[in-house]
């Protein structure tokens, strides 16, 4: 194919269905560069790099853009398609951090409450401090303050991801297997509480498995399994009828599916499996989703906590959420680009430049480990979505749709 023969998008290619639909030039979009990011991506898919992708643009509260891209997995007789249901991973944590604040506007929760006070088994929490005479290469220190909710919320908690790094406290993170899907969350943070931290509380930014913990805090105080309680607090509300921690098995012809093999490294890919209901329910990386469910989040995050009739949550807390809540806590990591914070479970631009991509300050986004990506820019009244299975290109498939999707801001 070539560029000739990709339409300008019209109205038929969009989704009112999710929100009312309108020509991208009535949004402000150029539906030149729209085509020029479609044949972007499809090269990628050419070059055989993904199977597919889909990707969506919503500004103003009305999707301009909305489109499917090569196939929905290695079948070369299956094509991608709108409502294709991905792993969206860590996508999953600003819908978990919503839960939250929730909670905290019930009054059920406060951002300062230490974790022990819902989670009693966090209380002897200590930091481990690399250390070649003591066991494991590890010693261990007594905290200098607790962990609080504030902390989990905006990754200052000390607690890392296993494939982070092969510090003493990922490779004792890793023995303990946290991402067996067998275990609960109960079982997931009986375990998690007895490992070290790698870093105090507040001392620096650092993401791990923080919003898995709040997971279990949710269940506690709302005396619900995490699933539930998102989907009559959130899901439901919001029409996101395909979100779940699986797909139940009417839908699983509509699973995104990866290359087996990764085509840069040659290593497996091994994804969670969506077709198994899992006895985890990962507050920080289960759910699994499409384009058009995460939009109706995301709108409702730049409609300042209304959907419609019906609202989820205060302006107040959504300001707050999307705000920066590191100020001077080093953050020296390439998940966090420089000129960027940290929200309540959100990545924050706090500076106009100094990063490698377009955006607002006051734009929040984040991703998903197997290359998906979002953001959301008030200051432009834009809500962006991509949705990939390709691990190994997730780094590269974020930068470009930004630079995609920024270069077609034409008002």
């Amino acid at each position: 194919m070539n560029a000739t023969q990709h339409a300008t998008p019209t109205p038929a290619l969009l989704a009112p269905e999710l929100l009312p639909a309108e020509p991208p030039e009535a949004l402000g979009l150029s539906s030149r560069a729209l085509t020029r990011a479609g044949d972007a991506l499809r090269a990628e898919i050419a070059r055989g790099r993904l199977p597919g992708a889909v990707a969506l643009i919503a500004r103003h509260g009305r999707v301009g853009w909305f489109e499917a891209f090569g196939r929905l997995g290695p079948d070369a007789d299956t094509p991608m398609t709108r409502d294709a249901i991905f792993r969206i991973y860590s996508m999953t944590k600003p819908l978990v951090s919503l839960a939250v604040m929730m909670l905290v506007e019930e009054g059920r929760l406060m951002l300062d409450d230490p974790l022990e006070r819902h989670l009693p088994e966090f209380a002897a929490l200590t930091v481990g401090r690399p250390d070649a005479a003591a066991p494991n290469g590890l010693r261990r220190e007594r905290l200098p303050r607790s962990v609080t909710l504030q902390d989990l919320l905006r990754h200052t908690s000390g607690m890392t991801y296993e494939f982070l790094g092969d510090e003493a406290v990922h490779r004792a993170y890793q023995q303990a297997k946290l991402g067996d899907p067998r275990r609960t969350n109960a079982e997931l943070c009986a375990v998690l509480a007895g490992l070290p931290l790698l870093h105090a509380p507040g001392e620096r930014w650092g993401y791990g498995r923080s919003t898995d913990v709040l997971g279990r805090v949710i269940e506690v105080v709302a005396g619900m399994p995490l699933g539930e309680f998102l989907r009559e607090r959130i899901l439901a509300p919001l029409g996101m009828v395909d979100t779940a921690f699986h797909v139940e098995p009417g839908q699983h012809h509509r699973i995104a599916e990866p290359y087996p093999v990764d085509p840069d490294t040659g290593e497996a890919v091994r994804l969670l499996d969506p077709r198994r209901r899992p006895a985890l329910e990962m507050g920080g990386g289960g759910l699994m989703s499409t384009a058009a469910d995460y939009l109706r989040f995301l709108q409702m995050m730049l409609d300042g906590g209304r959907a419609g009739d019906r609202r989820l949550v205060s302006r107040k807390t959504i300001e707050l959420m999307t705000a920066d809540h590191l100020g001077g806590i080093a953050a020296d990591s390439p998940l966090l680009p420089a000129g960027h914070g940290f929200g309540l479970g959100f990545a924050v631009r706090t500076q106009a430049g100094l990063a490698a991509a377009p955006g607002s300050v006051g734009q929040y986004f984040w991703g998903g480990i197997a290359a998906t990506t979002f953001w959301v820019d008030p200051k432009e009244g834009m809500a962006a979505i991509l949705l990939a299975q390709a691990p190994g290109r997730r780094d590269y498939l974020r930068q470009l749709f930004r630079a995609l999707a920024y270069a077609a801001i034409d008002d």
